[in-house]
């Protein structure tokens, strides 16, 4: 088995099935803002800002399913949820944030090194209709068992991935850096068929080649690097039981440093295009810090 480590710089930071049908997508548009604590940063509460302008916005339109813990009723009255926000959970909305449809507009203030911000955003969105596929993604630093899970790694840090899913299907795994630039993690850069198919119950541990099947030829593994203080990254975790290809990417000029890669507009283009198609398609977004 060949393997190559590869030394990622974070600097300055298939066929669709032709039965699917489109789904039908709405515009929706919400806003938050968000007094952050002292140990978050700025990026941080951007992003904290943005997603729950997202979630309240899907709760809004489409309504939330039972609260997560005290089984409390979560009602909406003329298509307005009444029950505070904190008590949302991605997983209780109805609904699924498909692309935006305009960058976000933030107003930030800040006292004494803490940030409020102010968020507004717009998008489309669709209703979810049944209980949808829960599969399990982990980012795991320096071990590759379940206990290492953090989103949070310093300089020279290894990173793996652990996933399973309760269904067969294929998985892609794409990376975003601060400078909006996208890297595609999942398919390996060895694989020419350009999709990684998984099978369902089985746990894998990804970026690993210790951990890989015998019948794979080639595994990518990940030392996270950092040239500033901290640098914050997205990790974009894209699941279906319908087989889909991968975005089109290009392999860097560096190509024995970093993937494959491609701007995130082309990125989100692609992605919103695959979710229109697929209703079955499921994407999870984690945070990822790299602290020097």
């Amino acid at each position: 088995m060949m393997c190559r480590k590869l030394i990622y710089g974070l600097l300055a930071g298939i066929i669709f099935p032709t039965v699917m049908l489109a789904q039908k997508t709405v515009n929706i548009c919400g806003e938050y803002t968000y007094n952050a604590p002292e140990n978050v940063t700025l990026e941080q509460a951007k992003q904290t800002a943005l997603e729950r302008a997202k979630l309240e916005a899907l709760a809004n339109k489409f309504g939330t399913n039972l609260s997560q813990q005290n089984t409390t009723l979560i009602e909406n009255q003329n298509e307005r949820s009444n029950t505070q926000f904190l008590a949302l959970m991605g997983s209780e909305v109805k609904g699924e944030w498909i692309e935006d449809t305009k960058p976000p507009v933030y107003d930030i203030t800040t006292v004494q090194d803490m940030f409020t911000v102010s968020v507004s955003v717009c998008g489309k969105a669709r209703e979810i209709k049944g209980a949808g596929i829960n599969f399990t993604a982990q980012i795991l630093r320096n071990g590759t068992e379940s206990k290492f899970e953090s989103d949070e790694f310093k300089h020279n840090d290894d990173f793996y991935l652990l996933f399973k899913t309760p269904v067969e299907g294929y998985l892609a795994v794409y990376l975003m850096d601060e400078m909006q630039t996208v890297f595609c993690l999942l398919p390996y850069r060895g694989d020419a068929s350009g999709k990684t198919q998984v099978k369902a119950g089985k746990e894998y541990i990804f970026f690993s080649e210790k951990h890989a099947d015998k019948e794979m030829t080639f595994v990518d593994e990940y030392t996270l690097t950092c040239e500033k203080s901290s640098v914050q990254n997205f990790l974009y975790i894209i699941f279906s039981p319908n087989e889909f290809t991968k975005a089109s990417d290009n392999q860097s000029d560096n190509e024995l440093v970093l993937p494959r890669e491609l701007p995130f507009e082309d990125f989100q283009r692609w992605l919103a295009k695959n979710r229109t198609k697929d209703k079955d398609m499921k994407v999870e977004t984690k945070s990822l810090m790299i602290k020097k």
